[in-house]
């Protein structure tokens, strides 16, 4: 269910890359999350990084909502930038199962399968 890389790259060269890869692959960055950031303001104790990557590609967004609208609630893609225990990781949720489990529509596993395979594209080249 998860795609998962360790990267030798510091946490910063790695959401840079992340951010270069999803431009190259025909997607945009709605937004990004930085976690450990918002945590830390809080008040929390988190000594980790972690930047969440709102990802999407609007062709593909728009063929889902217009099959279903309900997946709304599962969009936009994330692609996670994160360390733990001094390693730096990109991961991100299989789009194609958890697609899987909100719909069995044909078009719509076609699409998650397109997706998942552009997001690794995505994990890959950043790592």
């Amino acid at each position: 269910m998860y795609y998962i890389v360790e990267t030798d790259k510091s946490f910063d060269q790695a959401t840079t890359d992340l951010e270069l890869a999803v431009q190259n692959n025909h997607f945009g960055v709605l937004h990004i999350h930085d976690l450990g950031s918002t945590l830390r303001k809080k008040g929390m104790v988190f000594d980790e990084q972690c930047k969440i990557f709102e990802v999407c590609n609007p062709v593909h967004a728009t063929e889902v909502l217009a099959t279903d609208m309900r997946l709304n609630m599962a969009l936009p893609c994330r692609i996670s930038v994160w360390t733990e225990k001094g390693k730096t990781h990109i991961g991100l949720i299989k789009p194609k199962e958890m697609l899987s489990a909100l719909s069995q529509d044909e078009k719509l596993v076609a699409i998650a399968t397109e997706v998942e395979a552009q997001t690794i594209r995505m994990v890959d080249e950043a790592k």
